[in-house]
């Protein structure tokens, strides 16, 4: 069964779908008139008309270039059948460019990160409007608190109050252009911020315009969730909603520009512009919206992160670990192990920076390396989409010199918290960039041999009852994707680690495609009765259920007459007991006399410690732990072992 989106599906707008769309993948984005004129304000050496104008211009700017023109008009069309994200983009290229995993695993990192500082910032930053009514309330165990009951509700799935997550955002939206609507009426001038050359003013003639892009930046962060959620809501569902979107925003922001410029005599480093522009009587509610929407926000990216390492664990970039699925929700998943590292890092951010404005350099540094590397990724799609070289340049120009601009200008801040990003992320891809080369240093000793070859063998084993049968069916997994092959460490271990004798020798092998959510199966007759192979072809979104899916095809082919799944025992077979199975599971480990060149054998050391906070083959495919036997074969086996001992007995010398 092919799950694949149509395209029909992608493009179709629906009431739900636009609902569904605010709510999912707007909270990051939508969070930011929380702290971006905050930031701004808090650079400026003194407040005056040009500046400010000048910041507004730099925001309005950014939304359109980044947001608008990058994300929702170029990026939402490279999708892989309906499917976004900076993994999905790199499974379209990965069979042309398997050099472009390094951008991809570093894009993945910083998105990994941006998941672990988003909650942190955005619950921070809309608990510290209580400050506003009480300078002494103590922000951060408020925020502790929100924190630790979002991480706890994790387990239980978010199928009731995510229905709520749409209306809510819709509220928050519509108040951002409200109140700031209000206050550009009475500044109308605050509108000259569109006019481009303001921008260039205030990058070009203030001393620190140019390194404020940093704060500038924080305005688009979560662009990259509007692309990586696309499977969940829809090209035209995004599209149709960020209209909105953007305009609520850009009102809030002029809005916050208008009161900044009315009230400049009063405005300091402490200000904040976004509560300010409440009136007095609204204070309290525009709190506790903005407090559920800083929620709702994290939640989202809390959610794309389980989302993103099991994209990763299907690209063989993270060690496997346990999915569980909490609700019936297409997409919705629980993942134990990332989720208490996620509340683990977003409390020690919240305790260790303890105000929002301490994390904004972090939180800016990992978007924009995210960004980057989409943008080379996009680059490279673009290419072999055969889309015109000088078009493909343009968009490489103007994106890598934006984001370029706005990385240089985030570096700045290096020691006032982008090192947190730096040391986040590089752990992050260490463990990636160790999975992923170990996986492939392991792979390049698999040794295939014609099972033609073996084919007389395997019928006279299976024949020979003095061998004590080991199971009737006997199921091993292969890494063949040619039916003439057969791994010789299966041979090995049916023939030399121990026979085994069974009835039938089942090989299933696992191809995890570019394609999202693809389920597909082919058996094929090998020796027909004793030898039989089935491929799975499953999309790397699928979760592989092997357990459950080779239940299914035993069920389908005894249907079709093609097997008898009643015991062969005939005590058995007459009160129709079923017959049984048992899977083999090979570990290749390495040999004790054979040792890789050094950086190899680092890689290999490290993976090793890695393997262990994973969890196996046995769980990670959903076998039955009862009828599996895991055993080790050696790595490499040397057919050709050199003589290093002579003997010295059969000579004998005599007087």
């Amino acid at each position: 069964m092919n799950q694949s989106v149509s395209k029909n599906e992608i493009d179709k707008i629906t009431t739900a779908g636009l609902v569904v769309t605010l709510g999912i993948i707007y909270g990051d984005i939508g969070t930011s008139p929380l702290y971006v004129m905050r930031a701004i304000v808090a650079g400026a050496n003194s407040i005056h008309a040009s500046f400010i104008i000048g910041g507004l211009s730099c925001i309005f700017w950014t939304l359109t270039m980044q947001t608008t023109i990058k994300y929702i008009t170029f990026a939402l069309r490279a999708d892989n059948r309906g499917e976004g994200g900076i993994f999905a983009l790199f499974a379209l290229i990965r069979k042309r460019a398997k050099w472009a995993f390094l951008f991809a695993i570093i894009g993945g990192c910083t998105l990994l990160a941006d998941s672990i500082i988003t909650p942190a910032i955005t619950i921070v930053s809309a608990v510290e409007g209580l400050l506003i009514k009480n300078p002494r309330i103590p922000v951060v165990p408020i925020a502790v608190i929100i924190i630790t009951l979002l991480f706890l509700i994790q387990k239980f799935g978010t199928k009731m109050i995510g229905k709520s997550f749409g209306p809510i955002m819709f509220i928050w939206f519509s108040m951002l252009g409200i109140l700031g609507f209000i206050q550009l009426i009475e500044y109308p001038e605050i509108l000259n911020a569109m006019n481009p050359a303001y921008a260039f003013d205030f990058l070009t003639k203030y001393p620190k315009g140019f390194i404020l892009l940093g704060a500038v930046f924080l305005c688009t962060t979560g662009a990259d969730a509007l692309y990586s959620d696309l499977g969940h809501c829809g090209r035209n569902n995004i599209r149709a909603t960020w209209g909105f979107v953007k305009v609520c925003l850009l009102l809030n922001y002029f809005g916050q520009g208008a009161w900044i410029l009315k009230n400049a005599d009063f405005v300091n480093e402490w200000t904040n512009p976004f509560f300010s522009i409440m009136p007095a009587w609204f204070l309290m509610p525009g709190i506790i919206i903005a407090t559920v929407a800083a929620i709702i926000a994290s939640q989202a990216m809390i959610t794309s992160s389980f989302t993103l390492i099991s994209e990763a664990i299907s690209l063989n970039f993270w060690p496997k670990v346990k999915i569980n699925y909490p609700t019936n929700i297409k997409g919705q998943m629980y993942i134990s192990s990332i989720n208490w590292i996620l509340y683990i890092c977003c409390v020690g951010i919240v305790l260790f920076f303890q105000k929002s404005a301490n994390m904004e350099a972090a939180y800016g540094l990992t978007i924009n390396i995210t960004m980057l590397m989409t943008t080379i990724l996009l680059g490279i799609y673009l290419y072999f989409k055969h889309v015109p070289k000088y078009m493909i340049a343009l968009f490489m120009l103007v994106y890598l010199t934006i984001e370029g601009s706005f990385l240089i200008a985030n570096l700045n801040k290096f020691l006032h918290g982008g090192y947190f990003t730096f040391m986040l992320g590089s752990i992050l891809f260490i463990i990636m960039y160790v999975w992923f080369n170990g996986r492939k240093i392991k792979n390049s000793f698999i040794e295939f041999l014609r099972i033609d070859d073996y084919v007389n063998v395997i019928k006279a084993l299976s024949r020979d009852k003095s061998i004590p049968k080991y199971a009737t069916n006997l199921v091993f997994l292969t890494k063949a994707n040619r039916e003439p092959d057969i791994e010789s460490k299966i041979i090995y271990s049916i023939l030399n680690k121990q026979p085994k004798r069974a009835d039938t020798y089942w090989m299933l092998h696992i191809d995890i495609l570019d394609e999202p959510h693809v389920l597909e199966y082919k058996v094929t007759q090998l020796i027909p009765g004793i030898l039989i192979k089935i491929d799975f072809k499953i999309g790397f979104k699928v979760q592989p259920r092997i357990n459950l899916f080779f239940r299914q095809v035993l069920e389908e082919m005894s249907r079709n007459k093609e097997i008898d799944l009643l015991s062969h025992y005939d005590s058995l077979r007459q009160f129709n007991v079923s017959s049984d199975f048992r899977f083999v599971i090979i570990d290749r480990i390495q040999n004790y006399d054979f040792d890789f060149p050094a950086r190899e054998q680092f890689i290999m050391d490290l993976y090793a410690i890695l393997k262990r906070f994973g969890i196996g083959e046995v769980r990670s495919l959903g076998l039955d732990t009862s009828n599996v036997t895991v055993e080790t074969v050696p790595l490499y086996i040397d057919k050709e072992t050199p003589v290093l001992l002579v003997r010295n007995d059969l000579t004998k010398h005599y007087g």
